[in-house]
C-alpha cells in the first residue's frame, strides 16, 4: 500500500486475481468490489485476497475510509459451498478462517462501508453486518440461510443491531428480507436506487474520509463496545481515548476552522 497522503489524486485500480477489484480513489478512499459470478460466493482463494488487502489497509495511514459492494446481480453469497463439499476434514478450518475475515473487518481501523447491490445471503449477510454501515440498492435483499444449510450465522450480530424479534424472523426462516423491509428493521441505514448506489456509498466514504482521522478511528472503536461496557466502564474507556484527541493538532484544526468558518483540513496528528 502506497503512503501517499489523502487527498491527492486517484489512484488506479489494481485488480488482486479475477475476483476481487481494488481501487484506491483520492481523499484516501479505497472501493473493494467482489467479482465472483453469479453469486459472488467467497472461495478460500478469494477470501485469503481479500483478507490481505484489509492488511494493508490497516497499516496504510492514508487510507480513512473504505466500501465494500459485489459486481454483478449479488453483493455476496457468503461460502462458496461447491467448494466446501470438497474440503473434507479441512472443513471446520475453513470456517474458522472465514470467522477471522470477519472478524478483521469488523475490528479494521478505519470504517467500512456496505454497499449492498444485491443478494446478500449466509455468509454474506455477515459480511455485511460486520460493516460500519450499510446502505442498499433497492433490487437487494438479506436472507439468513444459516437453517437453510444445516448450519447457523449470524445469530450475534444480527439481534444486537436490529433487534431479538425481528433477528428471529430472519434467522429461523431463511427467508428473503426486502430492502425496505431490511430499512425498517435498521438493517441498513438507506435504500437507493440501484443505478446510485455506488455513488451514494462513495459519498458517505468521502465525508468520513474528510473528517478528523483520529476522532473517527477512536469513534469506530468505541461504538464498537457500547454494548459490552457498564457505564463506569465506559467513561473510563472515553476518557482514555479523548486524552489524546484533546492533545491533537487535529483538534486544534478543526477548533480554529470552525471559529473562523472554515473548512477543516485533518492530517492524523
Amino acid at each position: 500500500m502506497s503512503d501517499v497522503p489523502a487527498g491527492t489524486t486517484p489512484k488506479s485500480a489494481a485488480d488482486t486475481g479475477d475476483t476481487l477489484h481494488v481501487e484506491h480513489r483520492d481523499n484516501g478512499v479505497v472501493l473493494i468490489e467482489i467479482d465472483r459470478p453469479p453469486a459472488n460466493a467467497l472461495d478460500l482463494a478469494t477470501r485469503t485476497r481479500l483478507e490481505a488487502v484489509l492488511d494493508g489497509i490497516e497499516t496504510d495511514l492514508s487510507v480513512r475510509a473504505v466500501v465494500l459492494s459485489g459486481r454483478g446481480k449479488s453483493f455476496c453469497a457468503g461460502d462458496d459451498l461447491r467448494e466446501a463439499m470438497t474440503r473434507g476434514e479441512d472443513a471446520l478450518a475453513s470456517l474458522s478462517q472465514f470467522g477471522r475475515l470477519l472478524d478483521k473487518i469488523e475490528a479494521l481501523r478505519v470504517p467500512v462501508i456496505a454497499g449492498v447491490n444485491g443478494a446478500c445471503v449466509g455468509g454474506g449477510l455477515e459480511l455485511a453486518l460486520c460493516c460500519d454501515v450499510r446502505v442498499a440498492s433497492e433490487k437487494a435483499f438479506f436472507i439468513g440461510a444459516g437453517v437453510n444449510v444445516g448450519l447457523m450465522a449470524s445469530v450475534y450480530r444480527l439481534p444486537r443491531l436490529i433487534g431479538i424479534a425481528q433477528a428471529k424472523a430472519m434467522l429461523l426462516t431463511g427467508l428473503r428480507t426486502q430492502a425496505q423491509t431490511a430499512l425498517t428493521y435498521g438493517l441498513v441505514t438507506a435504500v437507493h436506487p440501484h443505478e446510485s448506489l455506488l455513488d451514494e456509498a462513495l459519498a458517505i466514504a468521502d465525508r468520513i474520509a474528510s473528517r478528523a482521522p483520529l476522532s473517527v478511528e477512536a469513534t469506530k472503536r468505541m461504538v464498537g463496545q457500547a454494548f459490552d461496557l457498564d457505564p463506569q466502564e465506559a467513561a473510563t474507556a472515553i476518557g482514555r481515548e479523548v486524552a489524546p484527541l484533546a492533545k491533537s493538532d487535529d483538534h486544534k484544526a478543526g477548533v480554529l476552522a470552525f471559529v473562523s468558518r472554515e473548512e477543516p483540513v485533518f492530517n492524523r496528528r
